[in-house]
């Protein structure tokens, strides 16, 4: 696919995408829907991919859905631009809302997802980072879930991850009130883990990135990635233990735990060299389920 609203880059083993429509305030349409899809096809099948930084063109990362179809923005029947497409419907017909068809997909991501806020994120430009693993602010940032303000309900999922984020108590406050809000609050009920001031952002997120990529195991941290996810909604603990044992059972005694046990008693740099692509066991959850 050649994109035309996002830009697409890997150099180091870091992917980075960037939300390419600053004219627009990078605003969410359906071409950027496909590309962003696309996108983490790619990464995911990439397996000198070891980790995500999402980030916008511009002074925003996202304002939200492109609302140039005025009042008919949301009109399923109307407007197919914030829908996933007559090929991609619920069992009842529904087309299913294209925000949460990306954020789903960021979700299945066998590689951590870190989010870059550079400027204002807003409605589905918020909520679609939610299943992103780590998300550093701007000062300058601003976030806000506006749904109320237009009429229409909070999607992307966001319904699941923002309440196990911030807890019920913050999301009702941020989803009811539907205000614009700034970095500091962001930090405060823990949308965020850390603000920057705008120089500071892109390298504290590439050095995050790099952390990552330099010192682990690309496999161990999707089985982990997997697990942390799918352990939000586990019936119990006693459920995740059955998970974590058998991917104790399956790793324990692959080459990555080898090397990394072999690496740390002889003080040298770990050389990991399963791949995820490859070498994921089958033991990792599959989550979200289709």
């Amino acid at each position: 696919m050649t994109y035309t609203e996002i830009q697409y880059e890997v150099r180091d083993g870091i992917a980075t995408v960037t939300l390419d429509r600053p004219h627009r305030m990078n605003a969410y349409t359906y071409t950027m829907r496909a590309e962003m899809l696309d996108a983490f096809d790619r990464i995911d099948a990439d397996d000198d991919v070891r980790v995500v930084v999402v980030t916008g063109a511009g002074r925003a990362f996202c304002a939200g859905a492109d609302l140039d179809a005025g009042g008919s923005t949301f009109d399923k029947d109307a407007s197919q631009d914030m829908f996933a497409g007559e090929d991609d419907v619920l069992e009842d017909g529904t087309p299913r809302d294209g925000g949460g068809t990306v954020a789903l997909r960021i979700a299945r991501c066998l590689k951590p997802v870190i989010g870059a806020f550079n400027g204002a994120a807003v409605g589905v430009g918020v909520t679609v980072t939610l299943p992103m693993d780590i998300r550093l602010a701007s000062e300058k940032a601003r976030f806000g879930f506006v749904f109320a303000r237009r009429g229409i309900v909070t999607e992307a999922a966001s319904s699941w991850f923002l309440p196990r984020l911030v807890g019920i108590a913050q999301a009702m406050e941020w989803a009811a009130t539907g205000r614009v809000f700034d970095a500091r609050e962001a930090l405060a009920g823990g949308l965020v883990s850390r603000v920057y001031p705008p120089d500071e952002l892109l390298p504290a997120a590439y050095a995050l990135a790099r952390e990552i990529a330099d010192n682990t195991s690309a496999v161990s941290v999707a089985a982990i990635r997997r697990l942390m996810w799918s352990g939000l909604s586990a019936p119990s603990p006693w459920d995740s233990h059955v998970n974590d044992s058998r991917l104790m059972a399956a790793l324990g005694a692959a080459p990555d735990a080898a090397e990394g046990i072999t690496s740390f008693l002889e003080k040298r740099p770990a050389e990991f060299t399963m791949r995820v692509s490859r070498d994921l066991p089958a033991e990792t959850p599959d989550w979200p389920v289709r």
